[in-house]
């Protein structure tokens, strides 16, 4: 019988370990709507300042957790095209990804609805089928994103890439 979360050889079973990943943080926050603060990874120190948008009240001097998340599923994403690409063995000199997230607000429930990607990958002296591949791959790397796949249930995803031949 073969057991879950098991591969099974043609002579026995060898069991997947499980990994898990952590990342911490840490925000410090000052005051309500006007406030300011900050988030710090506890791994690599980098602090980014964090303020309330001026569409949601505040002064919007440094970022948000609405932006971050597009920051993220942005960054997530073309790093995750870039591995399938070279998996694939698809020739490209560089992928940029701009990403939109909107945010529904109907009274006081604000709700993040979609996150459109948008990759313009840049390929160097692909083929047809090359250039088939990464268009495919565009339209399925969000499948591999963790931040993607994080949010995937509550918040629509739209790829639209734009493949570039050089």
């Amino acid at each position: 019988m073969r057991r879950a979360g098991a591969v099974t050889c043609t002579k026995r079973t060898i069991p997947r370990m499980a990994k898990t990943h952590e990342y911490p943080v840490r925000v410090t926050w000052k005051g309500g709507r006007d406030g300011s603060g900050d988030v710090t990874d506890q791994r690599g120190n980098i602090t980014v300042p964090l303020t309330t948008p001026p569409e949601f009240g505040g002064t919007g001097a440094g970022t948000n957790p609405e932006q971050l998340l597009a920051m993220s599923v942005a960054a997530c994403y073309t790093i995750t095209l870039g591995i399938v690409l070279t998996n694939r063995k698809v020739p490209f000199a560089d992928i940029q990804a701009d990403v939109v997230g909107e945010v529904l607000e109907n009274g006081p429930s604000f709700t993040y609805t979609k996150l459109t990607i948008r990759p313009r990958v840049v390929l160097t002296g692909a083929d047809d089928a090359q250039a088939k591949v990464a268009e495919d791959m565009a339209h399925k790397a969000d499948a591999y994103c963790i931040i993607t796949n994080a949010v995937r249930e509550k918040v629509q995803v739209v790829v639209e890439p734009v493949i570039v031949r050089t």
